[in-house]
């Protein structure tokens, strides 16, 4: 039975969806990561990536910023406070479905 403050409330379906889950778990480890660095890392094509990177952007979760850095316009992503927040209360919740 779930209490108010029971971890497993903090479940949040926007993250939970593996490929943006994984988005996370990279940016919570980083102030921030340049998208193609993280598109390496999953193994996924650009317009993947990007889509995902729309819906945690719209939840408010992820912030890009883009910079000039070997004479390419290169994009950063970082998570926001909110999104580190629910990042870490999905893990939390995941942990205790798991822990029981």
């Amino acid at each position: 039975m779930s209490t108010a403050t029971d971890p497993a409330d903090g479940f949040d379906t926007t993250i939970h969806a593996p490929l943006r889950l994984k988005v996370c778990a990279m940016l919570s480890a980083a102030d921030q990561v340049e998208f193609g660095t993280v598109q390496e890392q999953l193994q996924v094509s650009a317009s993947v990536l990007s889509k995902h990177v729309s819906v945690l952007m719209d939840k408010g979760y992820l912030r890009q910023s883009r910079a000039t850095r070997e004479r390419r316009r290169r994009v950063w992503l970082s998570l926001t406070e909110q999104g580190r927040s629910a990042y870490d209360a999905h893990v939390a919740a995941l942990r205790a479905i798991v822990e029981g």
